[in-house]
């Protein structure tokens, strides 16, 4: 049993490596199909009507493999407004990352993470935190190559605490993604700077350990 950071305004949701730094100002539509993957709202969170509230926000993306824990925790404190499963893609991989020196290339599963974030069967866990500073954010449950078991455990209407079961994949490598608007100033805890070498082979942080804590509107 993983002890929960009782100074983090959002902990880890799931036991992961961090895949890149947290990318800012996510657009509604953008080319994640394209080299560089960009986040899309609209295809991440299949058209629903709350991508708009996550225009110009933050996404943050961890990758879970297969010795992993592979159960969810909630990140935040607050109330499950919506629940939606999407079916997906299997297998699928971006086209820059598939092959390597003319051959396959048995990374691009792993490389191409944010691709799949818009594709894979995926859950999605809309929750309007009790922190007015975070307010409606949405965790990402993703199936990579042939994983589409995302189950969720809570129910709409449900008000839930940081480090409270949220879900579980049921085989393999997956990964996630929590979604944050555009107002909420994050501040990480233990990632390293955008251009650090460590980002090439990050190490799992636990689940319900500190990801972030964020400032607050009122301190000025």
């Amino acid at each position: 049993m993983r002890p929960l950071d009782p100074k983090a305004d959002i902990v880890h949701a799931c036991e992961s490596a961090p895949l890149q730094y947290p990318v800012s100002n996510v657009q509604l539509t953008d080319n994640f199909m394209g080299k560089n993957q960009a986040y899309s709202l609209q295809n991440m969170l299949d058209n629903d009507p709350f991508a708009e509230k996550f225009v110009g926000g933050t996404v943050y993306q961890a990758f879970l493999s297969a010795l992993s824990y592979h159960r969810w925790v909630c990140p935040v404190d607050g109330t499950i407004v919506k629940v939606t499963h999407v079916p997906g893609t299997y297998y699928s991989e971006n086209m820059f990352q598939g092959f390597f020196g003319g051959k396959p290339d048995e990374a691009a599963p792993n490389n191409s993470q944010p691709y799949i974030a818009s594709l894979a069967t995926r859950a999605l866990v809309f929750i309007q935190a009790d922190n007015a500073d975070i307010g409606l954010m949405c965790f990402i449950a993703i199936g990579m190559a042939e994983v589409s078991s995302c189950e969720v455990f809570v129910k709409e209407t449900q008000h839930v605490k940081r480090g409270d079961p949220l879900g579980t994949f049921h085989f393999g490598g997956s990964s996630h993604c929590l979604v944050f608007g555009p107002n909420v100033k994050l501040n990480w805890i233990g990632l390293p700077p955008k251009d650090d070498n460590r980002w090439q082979d990050m190490d799992n942080y636990h689940v319900k350990s500190g990801l972030a804590t964020v400032y607050s509107s009122m301190k000025h």
